[in-house]
């Protein structure tokens, strides 16, 4: 397969007729060049699709009018931000460059390497969606969107992940369950740390005692959860309910009751936590928390253009969180 050269301004000038020179300047918009050269040159730069390269623009500029978002991995919670994010972009003068490792670099300190690589030469900010460090040097604005270690200096966007899992325990207890199991997150994670104390404070004020052994690591990710989603299902007795930190951790526990030959809802009842679209596609559908992830992502593009732009206003955004209930749950 061959693979067209890039049209270059040299391509463009030749075609037109005119001197690279001049190209420059109608690109640049700078004048001195007649109005009919002008539409000339443009309508050579659309027939040719020429586009000058973002390093190039930036030399020229010191700005790229292009903003970044940077993830260690692609998955339903950063899939749904950046829909979010693309969304909020359209209105503002600005493109945006989605940036990921794939999972390779998903370590700490990866958002400082994935800035090094695109900061002031490609991106003039960056929205880095759950940076494991938020002090440091980016040299260039950036908004943290639930950072691992919470807010910071850094401008941060957030779900209220404690108000968020007390409304999910005060669900199940509301629905007569005594016997809840929770399946955390990541201990190194802000948010799996609020929503694990959220879920605690909610028993404590039902007057109802945490049984630790029913206290699991999920690690917020299916194929992690599934194990400790069967210990959770095979104990003796076994909770009638669990509360599981994020949509795919409770979706391993479907998973895993389905293998276990248990009836969701009538033998367990499951909560999740994110409201990811495939919550919603489940067998049964599943009951969960719904922090606006979408709006996560454009809260925090709009963040960043505010920076940019030098807008005063405040520079840590809390999001509200609310209960969809759905078939994964019932009452005792």
């Amino acid at each position: 397969m061959e693979f067209l050269p890039r049209v270059k301004m040299a391509d463009v000038a030749r075609t037109a007729g005119v001197s690279v020179a001049t190209v420059s300047k109608v690109v640049n918009g700078r004048y001195g060049v007649a109005q009919s050269t002008v539409d000339r040159v443009q309508e050579v730069i659309e027939q040719l699709g020429y586009s000058a390269s973002l390093g190039a623009q930036s030399l020229r500029s010191h700005r790229t009018n292009v903003l970044g978002i940077l993830v260690a991995e692609f998955e339903p919670f950063s899939t749904e931000l950046l829909k979010g994010a693309s969304a909020a972009v359209a209105s503002t003068g600005y493109e945006l460059l989605a940036y990921s490792g794939g999972g390779r670099g998903a370590d700490v300190g990866w958002e400082r390497r994935y800035l090094s690589r695109l900061s002031g030469t490609l991106i003039d900010g960056a929205v880095i969606v759950t940076p494991t460090v938020v002090e440091t040097n980016h040299g260039v604005p950036v908004v943290a969107v639930d950072p691992h270690t919470g807010p910071s200096e850094l401008p941060t966007v957030d779900s209220d992940n404690f108000a968020g899992a007390v409304l999910a325990t005060n669900y199940l207890l509301s629905l007569g369950h005594r016997r809840i199991g929770f399946l955390g997150g990541r201990g190194d994670l802000e948010s799996a740390r609020l929503r694990e104390a959220g879920f605690r404070q909610a028993m404590a004020d039902a007057g109802v005692s945490v049984d630790d052994s029913s206290v699991r690591v999920g690690g917020y990710k299916t194929e992690t959860a599934r194990e400790p989603a069967r210990q959770l299902l095979t104990q003796d007795p076994r909770p009638t309910a669990v509360f599981a930190s994020n949509d795919l951790s409770a979706i391993a526990v479907l998973e895993v009751a389905r293998s276990l030959d248990l009836r969701v809802p009538d033998d367990v009842s499951v909560i999740g936590f994110d409201n990811v679209p495939e919550s919603a596609l489940t067998s049964p559908p599943l009951t969960t928390i719904n922090q606006p992830i979408q709006r996560l992502g454009a809260e925090a593009l709009k963040l960043l253009v505010d920076l940019i732009d030098g807008v005063e206003r405040s520079v840590h955004v809390r999001l509200p969180t609310e209960l969809v209930e759905r078939a994964s749950s019932r009452a005792l």
